[in-house]
């Protein structure tokens, strides 16, 4: 096959998985990782050039420990200080210390099937001590569980597995060393990273900034991402030229980046780069796994699956429980942390390139860390279901709470629940409490409820998307219910059992722009609020009473535009750099001059049936230069313009038959 021929392959093949991932729900990373046991040599043998894309892949890695390394800030670490360096830290090294010896003991003991030397037990289990941050960050995001207590426990263990990495990162390729060499060569790289990264914390960042400044003032986006791929690039390939790894020099470059002001800017620039090369890397690991190997030792695949996999949550709840968190938080936090994690791979493969892992293993090891990580969307979906099973306490703590949510509404009626006390939620209650309105507030962030009911405010820790809270919150008794937070999926939770529990009752709903204002109406939601549209809203009424507009006016003109459902503001001129993916999902406006002709001219607006398409006309001007009304008993003329609203695709259809007819 040709170079060419073997790229599209392999997009097909990444678009198809990725297609059916989603489908399913399904983490991206797993696509990838079918797809490259498919395509791989084990497989159909599709790539010629299996090293080759490994070697692109290693980018992907690289690009990864970048974006960790933006992500690293003194401020977020010490927020999270009691969970990175204490469970995160404890969870790491017990992990290391006890798969180390077990290795070692089923070495002594089973010498033929498990022969290793110290240095690959030690390498294994520093693979085996990282879990999956893409699969899980992912889970926790669209369960709303972030801010819940394992949520946070969850959060900070992941975060000091991405910073561990960089240690373990100089400390696997000198493990490959022998005998004597092996302490020298230890000690060596560890003071070549020391040296290399003092040089470049020490003055690197006041460094950074200023190029990155002078750069930018060129004002010229492919310049900027020349330049991030230049530093990162760069890096990687000093401290590679270093005898260490590209990771790491990658890592400090993120390092560097995320001190400046530009950090945000990086981010969104380097993503589309990340991503695909990650892709990449995933792909490569997945052409490593020869299936039918793992067939002929599935006995051997499924203990490496089963006794890691308990053994991290067993682990991982015990130090949880240690550490103070109740029996249901434990577990649920070492049932999240279970799974193998994508620098697992990592540490691998660098582990293989260095001759630690004994070929015969490499593949039932690569199977057990694929499909455990294939589990862990299962494992959290019944993650309830198994805490109910194994925690006696929590059916306790459950009803405990909900009865504190239920005390603190007993006596209220007519009153607003208000999911979510964030900064809008919290607005939304003084505004409310100064007109003797009785409210109920229901957050997950135990911390922020704390504080508030301290302070005297009705608020209670419950998760609103529950029915149970909502009940316990009086939902049959309320005024209204608000949703402040952004999360569309879980706004939708709220709706739905709003409808069926108390229709009476109407929901406001808070949300960042208007793409999903229909979806939200449909599901029952009273009002839609979207930010985008009332603060142009606000910008708009404000410039008109300044210019004279009388205030009265001013008020009646925002009025008719909230119900109108912000039909003006929906939609806007696109630009060049409106134009991606995301953007085509929101509604536009564009502009149709009717030529002498168009097959339009001499038509009704009613005749025309744009509506069928999804389309709204906006305005009209009339060739004589003069605004019209629109209806549907106008007739067109040629030099007519009209200003059409809708999403991108049935615009092009709109303007189609307005110019050519159908």
């Amino acid at each position: 096959m040709t170079g060419l021929e073997i790229t599209i392959i392999y997009l097909l093949a990444a678009v198809l998985g990725v297609v059916i991932c989603r489908y399913f729900h399904l983490p991206p990373m797993l696509g990838y990782l079918a797809v490259g046991v498919i395509i791989g040599p084990n497989a159909l043998a599709l790539s010629q050039d299996a090293q080759g894309v490994r070697n692109l892949g290693e980018f992907g890695v690289v690009f990864l420990m970048f974006v960790i390394g933006l992500e690293f800030n003194l401020p977020k670490l010490r927020a999270m200080r009691q969970h990175v360096f204490g469970l995160g830290l404890l969870q790491v090294a017990f992990t290391m210390l006890i798969a180390t010896v077990a290795t070692m003991a089923l070495a002594l003991i089973a010498p033929t099937v498990w022969g290793m030397t110290w240095q690959a037990a030690l390498a294994l289990s520093c693979a085996l001590a990282m879990s999956s941050t893409a699969i899980v960050v992912k889970l926790l995001v669209e369960r709303m569980e972030r801010e819940s207590e394992h949520g946070k426990r969850v959060m900070g263990v992941l975060l000091f597995q991405d910073l561990a990495v960089v240690p373990l990162l100089v400390l696997i390729p000198a493990l490959g060393a022998t005998g004597e060499q092996l302490a020298q060569a230890l000690a060596l790289a560890a003071a070549k990273a020391t040296a290399l990264i003092a040089v470049l914390l020490i003055g690197g960042q006041h460094l950074m900034r200023r190029w990155l400044t002078l750069v930018a003032r060129r004002k010229s986006e492919e310049l900027f991402v020349l330049n991030l791929l230049f530093i990162t690039l760069g890096l990687a390939w000093l401290t590679e030229l270093a005898g260490l790894s590209l990771a790491l020099g990658a890592f400090i470059a993120g390092m560097l980046i995320s001190e400046t002001e530009f950090k945000h800017q990086v981010e969104t620039d380097i993503r589309p780069f990340h991503d695909v090369l990650l892709g990449l890397f995933f792909i490569s690991i997945g052409m490593l796994l020869d299936w039918r190997l793992v067939l002929e030792r599935w006995p051997l695949v499924l203990l490496l699956l089963a006794i890691p996999t308990l053994f991290k949550a067993a682990l991982v709840t015990a130090l949880s429980k240690f550490l103070g968190a109740s029996s249901g938080v434990s577990l649920r936090t070492g049932l999240y942390l279970a799974q193998a994690g994508e620098f697992g791979f990592v540490l691998l493969t660098l582990a293989q390139k260095h001759t630690l892992v004994p070929p015969a293993l490499l593949n039932p090891i690569l199977a057990s860390m694929v499909l455990s990580m294939l589990i862990t969307p299962f494992i959290v979906m019944f993650s309830n279901r198994i805490v109910m099973k194994l925690v006696a306490s929590e059916w306790l703590q459950q009803s405990l709470q909900m009865t504190s949510i239920a005390r603190k509404s007993i006596n209220a009626n007519r009153h607003v629940i208000i999911c979510g006390y964030g900064r809008c939620g919290q607005n939304l209650a003084r505004m409310l409490d100064g007109q003797g309105i009785p409210y109920l507030a229901l957050d997950l962030d135990p911390d922020r409820v704390r504080q508030a009911a301290a302070a005297g405010d009705s608020v209670v820790f419950g998760d609103s998307t529950r029915l149970q809270a909502l009940i316990a919150a009086g939902l049959a008794r309320a005024s209204a219910v608000v949703i402040t937070y952004l999360d569309v999926p879980g706004a939708l939770k709220v709706l739905t059992h709003t409808r069926a529990h108390a229709p009476q009752v109407p929901v406001i709903v808070r949300t960042q722009d208007d793409l999903s204002l229909e979806v939200l109406q449909s599901a029952g939601a009273t009002e839609v609020v979207p930010e985008t549209i009332e603060g142009s809203l606000m910008l708009a009424s404000h410039a008109l009473a300044l210019v004279g507009v009388p205030m009265r006016r001013v008020i009646r003109i925002v009025q008719d535009q909230r119900d109108a459902r912000y039909n003006l503001l929906r939609g806007f001129f696109r630009g060049a750099d409106d134009d991606s993916v995301d953007e085509l999902q929101y509604d536009r406006l564009i502009t149709v001059t009717l030529p002498p002709a168009a097959k339009a001219a001499g038509c009704t607006i009613g005749s025309l049936a744009l509506q069928n398409l999804g389309i709204r006309i906006a305005s009209l001007r009339r060739s004589d230069g003069k605004s019209s009304p629109v209806n549907n008993d106008i007739v067109l003329s040629a030099g007519d313009t009209l200003v059409l609203a809708g999403k991108a695709e049935p615009l092009a259809v709109a303007e189609h038959k307005l110019l050519n007819g159908q």
